[in-house]
């Protein structure tokens, strides 16, 4: 019998992609050229971002309750292995990532994927991204950084729930 996946975004998510950018800001230090600083954005860059506090745990937690985990990340597709070790290297249980790109549509880029995943729930942290998901999948957006959130207007009405964090989310899901 096929195990109930839940999709999760990485970076916002699972990744703490402000504390890599700031590294990679840190190694372009000097070099005032956007081209330049935009060239620490390789195999070493998507494979080297920290996880958000608590979401390791949080992913072992639904793991722990039945769940497959599955990464969707809008992230170039020539980066999908660097995105799986990445999160590898830091003990999250996913085995596995699906890069969808970053193009700007009326629909997700990652809608299509989600679609045929059918999972339980959706968790993504920017709210163009539940464009186009299925009504059957729990989306749940998660804040995108401790200040607040640029996710505003009315499209929040599509979401079923908000979060501070992958941890929170997890305690509520699992608590339902």
């Amino acid at each position: 019998m096929r195990r109930p996946v839940i999709a999760l975004d990485a970076d916002g998510v699972l990744l703490d992609f402000h504390l890599a950018y700031a590294a990679a800001w840190q190694r372009a230090f000097g070099m005032f050229r956007r081209q330049r600083f935009k060239s620490e954005f390789g195999e070493f860059f998507w494979s080297s971002v920290p996880p958000v506090e608590g979401a390791v745990q949080a992913c072992h937690r639904l793991r722990d309750a039945g769940f497959d985990l599955v990464c969707v990340s809008a992230l170039d597709a020539r980066f999908e292995a660097a995105r799986l070790h990445n999160l590898r290297s830091l003990d999250f249980p996913i085995e596995r990532v699906i890069a969808t790109g970053n193009r700007e549509t009326e629909r997700s880029p990652k809608a299509d994927v989600v679609e045929n995943l059918r999972p339980a729930a959706f968790v993504d942290d920017y709210l163009p991204y539940f464009r186009g998901i299925p009504d059957s999948v729990h989306k749940a957006l998660v804040l995108r950084a401790p200040n607040g959130s640029p996710n505003t207007g009315p499209e929040l009405a599509s979401v079923g729930s908000i979060h501070q964090n992958l941890a929170e989310f997890s305690r509520a899901w699992l608590s339902r």
